[in-house]
């Protein structure tokens, strides 16, 4: 029997059209499959600033992370080039719909209001929520102290942790902001208590700063699967990337990508 979380998962799932014949769509005339090999070349989404998923280096440009490592194993299973195109959670939904790119690719989170307009592959990470604040902020010092009259959280605009927030906290006050920096300088500057993120996330704040300081949930507090995402009605792309991701957990690069970001207790368990 699945127990809460179990359901939760399979309901967003269900709800992102996954493997389901019920929700296939019509083919298009030209499917971005065809438009891929045509050019040879997939073009990517992906938000640079997304530490150990698709993060660029600002001094050295260069893009890291189990993300951007995928792309290009995608591209060399297509025999096909990879063009990253930068976006954000805010921009992702209107940039698939503009054909910015074929495939969004950095951990994008299954909610119910993303799968109401994109087509989700099947999940390969999975993350809960956390907290970040300073070392030296007396007001909360566990997760219990977060949501209390007096306390102000910030979350980044059109992230799931904006959605999930506003649902959860009943005495705390929320604050949202658009960038990740003006989130953490929020928080570095007092204005804010903490603010939310990932798992992923976390790591670089810890790992790149000597200020921050990590709140994690005692117990599961809304854990999300991560998915590549692409335009809706074009099942014979989803089906290539569905196959692309069966494909990376079968031969072990999905685990094996994970493992070289520290990312590896985030694997999606089928």
């Amino acid at each position: 029997m699945l127990n809460s979380r179990g359901l939760r998962f399979k309901f967003l799932i269900l709800l992102a059209g996954i493997a389901l014949p019920i929700m296939a769509q019509v083919h298009p005339a030209t499917s971005i499959l065809d438009a891929v090999m045509t050019a040879k070349k997939v073009r990517v989404c992906i938000w640079p600033e997304y530490y150990g998923i698709t993060f660029r280096n600002p001094k050295t440009q260069i893009l890291s992370g189990i993300d951007a490592d995928l792309a290009l194993e995608l591209g060399k299973d297509l025999g096909v080039s990879v063009e990253f195109v930068d976006t954000n959670f805010a921009a992702l939904v209107k940039d698939i719909s503009a054909k910015k790119c074929d495939v969004a690719m950095f951990a994008v989170g299954i909610t119910p209001e993303r799968a109401d307009k994109l087509r989700f592959a099947r999940p390969t990470l999975v993350s809960d929520i956390y907290a970040i604040t300073t070392r030296t902020n007396r007001q909360v010092s566990s997760w219990v102290d977060i949501d209390q009259p007096g306390v102000v959280v910030v979350v980044m605009k059109g992230t799931l942790h904006e959605t999930v927030m506003r649902q959860r906290l009943k005495e705390a006050t929320l604050k949202v902001v658009g960038t990740p920096m003006a989130r953490e300088q929020e928080v570095l500057s007092g204005r804010a208590d903490v603010f939310m993120t990932d798992y992923p996330y976390s790591r670089r704040m810890l790992e790149t700063t000597d200020w921050a300081r990590l709140i994690s949930p005692p117990s599961v507090f809304h854990e999300t699967p991560y998915a590549y995402a692409m335009a809706r009605g074009d099942e014979k792309w989803a089906a290539r990337i569905d196959r692309f991701v069966d494909d990376i957990y079968a031969d072990g690069r999905l685990y094996k990508t994970a493992a070289r970001y520290k990312l590896d207790k985030l694997v999606f368990k089928r």
